[in-house]
């Protein structure tokens, strides 16, 4: 099993109350950037930020890891389309980061990235991808593919409040800036990618395509972001089964109506349930809170952490080790923060 992180960058997380991934909207093309460095190494290396909300709610990254470290799973980071240099090492599918969705083409090179993702996904020797994503605004350019291709037009939010209201109203000009109307793009996913996407969707579809080719199992990790990727590889004619694992706090969200979105799609659902409730420490306080809810994989991580036994417990205790390594409050024992010249880059995950 492989786990797969497709990173990239969309203008449209510039939109005022479209996205919670970054206290600091000027650090926010930096967040993809250091949620590939956190799954790979533990923690940020390069990148100039630990990605939290404004709150203070930090990456689900964090989560990721902490399964990665209690089960040991192999990683392989996508650049879909980075805005940021990342330390952590990729396999480049995109020529840059997306547009604004309410630009005429958000994604020229759509069909390019597709092509690229699915000769990767097709090349794996693993025998099941779990394929994850970071794109901060990616909630809203998820909205705008289901639109075009008629789809049922619901997402989840990284905010406590899903500002739908405000995304359907980007999805709104971004439909006329690209000349349609909802379910133009029905049977076209490049097309719907390339005028109302962003390219880590182009590249999720893509590898989910090559891989399902080759017979290798998939499951995309993650919301409606991921449904939507599901949904694009729908409308390109691919049957195979195809699971989408998620989080309690996703499935709670009625504004996200995952299982329905599911249910259109012939995906099968998984729902992940971490018990944050049981534990009290800030690193999952806010997700009870209803922020974040999902996002670099950590419903897939959770189950894959449910499948091979670990308990939420011990996943909850791992954790918090992460949190405090990557926000400096790591206490002796705990994390590889104690020496700041330590590298994780040359030590094993």
């Amino acid at each position: 099993m492989r786990f797969v992180l497709v990173s990239g960058a969309t203008r449209t997380a510039e939109i005022d109350g479209i996205s919670a991934a970054g206290a600091d909207p000027a650090l926010m093309a930096h967040t993809p950037s250091a949620d590939a460095e956190i799954v790979e190494y533990g923690r940020p290396v390069d990148a100039p930020v630990v990605p939290v909300s404004p709150t203070g709610c930090p990456t689900p990254a964090v989560v990721t890891r902490a399964v990665r470290e209690r089960l040991g799973f192999e990683t392989l980071i996508v650049d879909a389309g980075l805005a940021a240099p990342t330390g952590a090492p990729t396999v480049e599918v995109g020529s840059g980061p997306g547009g604004d969705v309410r630009e005429p083409e958000p994604v020229a090179d759509a069909s390019e990235t597709f092509a690229a993702a699915r000769d990767l996904g097709a090349s794996l020797p693993d025998e099941e991808l779990v394929v994850a994503e970071t794109v901060p605004g990616g909630t809203t350019t998820a909205l705008g593919v289901l639109s075009a291709l008629g789809e049922r037009a619901s997402v989840s939010s990284s905010l406590p409040d899903n500002p739908m209201g405000l995304k359907r109203e980007v999805v709104a000009d971004a439909l006329a800036a690209s000349d349609l109307s909802a379910g133009d793009c029905r049977g076209d996913p490049r097309g719907a990618v390339r005028r109302m996407g962003d390219p880590v969707l182009a590249a999720v579809a893509g590898l989910t395509r090559g891989a399902l080719d080759a017979g290798t199992d998939v499951t995309l990790a993650g919301g409606t972001q991921l449904a939507a990727a599901g949904a694009l590889v729908r409308h390109a004619g691919i049957e195979a089964p195809l699971e989408l694992a998620t989080t309690r706090f996703v499935a709670d969200d009625d504004t996200a109506a995952i299982g329905a979105l599911a249910d259109d799609l012939d995906l099968s659902l998984t729902v992940t349930d971490p018990e944050f409730e049981a534990g009290d420490h800030p690193a999952t306080d806010a997700y009870l809170a209803g922020e974040a809810k999902e996002g670099v994989g950590m419903g897939g991580a959770l189950a894959l952490a449910d499948r091979a036994g670990a308990s939420p417990a011990a996943i909850r205790e791992q954790i918090g080790v992460v949190y405090d390594r990557i926000t400096g409050d790591g206490r002796p024992g705990e994390g590889r923060d104690a020496d700041p010249d330590d590298d994780p880059r040359e030590a094993e995950p």
